[in-house]
């Protein structure tokens, strides 16, 4: 009998791929596809695999390795597939040689995302076929196909998850590990060189592509129809059809596993067997539309939100009609998201605000300076997008009113996107401050390393690329490295940058306070030397709390021992209590 192991639905993932013979995989991390990588290092030795300094180049890599002759993989977030999708619309074009596909997580909910884009737009543009598994065996079983399907169809394949499906589990049997044998790779510039002489002639290829896959979709396994009571049919795909099946366990579901390109005749054919016919879908309505257009008679949207996650509970509201007698939330205290204790980028917002300077952010745990009761970060759009929103504002407004501002962007940031828009500052003589908030890892994610930390995805040490070294190389004239823990000295450096006619890189070096495995100290107040002034407690670190008498106290199981609230007393209330 095949073991069978409950696996999370990113881990069945990289299963999958392991289980196909994927050689080399590349991906750039991002919740809530990280995990995905992070399993395929575990098969080191029979899998290559890396992060990538971002998701295009990580999906060049898996476009080399397919042209090249073997199986390869590159794994993103929805928004990571917007930086990967110039080469994925010629790859598209180019076609395959050894099997190459996409997974991107999508997140409806905005669990952790600035949108809700749907990914399955993005690959009707790009004309790439994709699955959508619906739980965690599907999940591996479902790369599997994919592989099967670039090779039999040469094209990318995408494999679409969400969030819920990435992060639940799943009972998943386990099968050996079939490599196909490496595929010769041929010259044929006609095929693989996009130039527009040989992409004209590749886009006929596509189209013809695209409308056998629609007729063969109608038999692959990956959809079923499981016909029930008639005067309900369903349509629908991915982890929706979980709670399609929770709500209306008798009804009759046409569960798609490809959702692009549809499968036509199946739809059509399910649909003239049933009375009333719902097409549930999370976010877009790539379904319904399509449906819609060949004249087939459906309730979609109408009745179901664009926005957000779907859940049972929405399902029995919109076609049920079902009171479902939920009272309204408990009126409690809103939680936003802050800041680790001891994490170095509070040391640097703290001393922003003080002198009362704007800044202009980007994606990562730095983001949370927007918050109260920082309230530094007022401007966040996407990877690397702080550099440059800093160059246009100087370039609208002058030199002096950049001189208030300032952009703030993480390490890894820094070379996902960051150095490119840095570059354009350079190129086009621009003034103005980026400070790179060097916490040494990737944090947002979960402390995965990337191009400057000098170790690779599957452990390995490695060149650490030198940021300071890499900002005078590219010709910026101003370069400082302080810690952002020494406030005063800090303070100096962003009071003496910001003022002047050119352009300066301040690096806050200082490690995330998670990655120390060493023993910490921690800080306790002195009742008798507290006054009360609250000036330790401007930062707002989670670990420090008022009483109701307003003397300070500190929870020694959440401090990490920073210092910052003790460089910030002015009586020597805040003193050393410890380590541990």
């Amino acid at each position: 009998m095949a073991e069978t192991k409950i696996m999370l639905g990113n881990e069945a993932i990289a299963r999958g791929a392991y289980e196909a013979g994927v050689k080399v995989s590349s991906a750039y991390p991002g919740t809530p596809s990280t995990e995905i990588s992070e399993y395929i290092a575990k098969y080191k030795g029979e899998v290559y695999s890396e992060w990538a300094p971002n998701e295009k180049v990580a999906t060049e890599v898996a476009i080399g390795a397919s042209i090249s002759g073997v199986r390869s993989l590159a794994c993103m977030k929805h928004v990571g597939l917007n930086v990967a999708s110039d080469p994925l619309y010629t790859a598209s074009y180019c076609g395959v040689n050894g099997g190459m596909v996409m997974v991107v997580a999508d997140d409806p909910g905005l669990y952790s995302s600035q949108n809700e884009q749907d990914t399955r737009m993005v690959a009707r543009a790009a004309q790439v076929p994709v699955l959508e598994p619906s739980d965690s065996r599907e999940a591996k079983d479902f790369v599997k196909f994919a592989y099967e399907l670039s090779e039999t169809y040469d094209t990318p394949v995408i494999v679409r998850v969400t969030t819920r499906l990435s992060h639940s589990q799943g009972l998943v049997e386990l099968c050996d590990r079939q490599v196909p044998e490496d595929k010769a790779y041929e010259k044929n510039p006609a095929k693989y060189v996009m130039v527009p002489g040989n992409a004209k002639f590749r886009h006929p290829v596509v189209e013809a592509r695209n409308k056998k896959l629609a007729e063969d979709g109608c038999s692959f396994p990956v959809n079923r129809v499981e016909m029930g009571d008639t005067r309900i049919g369903v349509v629908t795909s991915g982890i929706a059809y979980q709670y399609v099946k929770e709500v209306l366990p008798k009804a009759s579901i046409c569960k798609l596993g490809i959702v692009n390109p549809l499968p036509r005749k199946l739809l059509e054919d399910f649909a003239s067997k049933v009375d009333t016919l719902y097409v549930v879908e999370e976010l877009e309505p790539v379904i319904e539309e399509q449906m819609r257009s060949w004249g087939i008679p459906l309730i979609g949207k109408e009745i179901f939100t664009v926005q957000g996650e779907y859940s049972a509970n929405l399902l029995r509201k919109a076609i049920l009609k079902q009171d479902l007698g939920l009272k309204d939330p408990a009126q409690i205290p809103v939680r936003p998201p802050i800041l680790c204790p001891g994490c170095p980028h509070r040391s640097v917002y703290h001393v922003l605000k003080k002198l009362k300077i704007h800044g202009a952010g980007d994606i990562g745990c730095y983001t949370l300076g927007s918050a109260p009761p920082l309230g530094v970060v007022e401007t966040t759009v996407c990877m690397g997008a702080s550099i440059s929103t800093l160059h246009g504002m100087e370039k609208a407004r002058g030199k002096e009113y950049v001189k208030d501002w300032v952009a703030v962007i993480g390490d890894s940031t820094f070379l996902h996107t960051g150095v490119n828009s840095l570059m354009n500052m350079v190129y086009n003589q621009a003034s103005g401050t980026v400070m790179i908030l060097d916490n040494s890892t990737t944090g947002m994610t979960g402390h995965q390393d990337h191009a400057a930390t000098g170790k690779t995805l599957m452990g390995d040490p490695t060149y650490a690329i030198d940021i300071p070294g890499l900002c005078r190389a590219i010709g910026v004239p101003n370069v400082v490295v302080v810690n952002a823990f020494d406030i005063e000295e800090l303070e100096r450096v962003i009071k003496e940058e910001t003022a002047k006619d050119e352009i300066s890189v301040i690096i806050t070096k200082s490690p995330c306070v998670l990655l120390s495995k060493e023993k910490k100290p921690y800080y306790a107040v002195d009742e008798d030397k507290c006054k009360k002034c609250g000036m330790c407690m401007k930062p707002g670190c989670p670990a420090m709390t008022r009483r109701e008498d307003g003397i300070i106290k500190i929870d020694d199981t959440m401090c990490t021992g920073c210092g910052l609230c003790e460089s910030l007393c002015k009586f020597g209330a805040i003193e050393k209590a410890g380590e541990r």
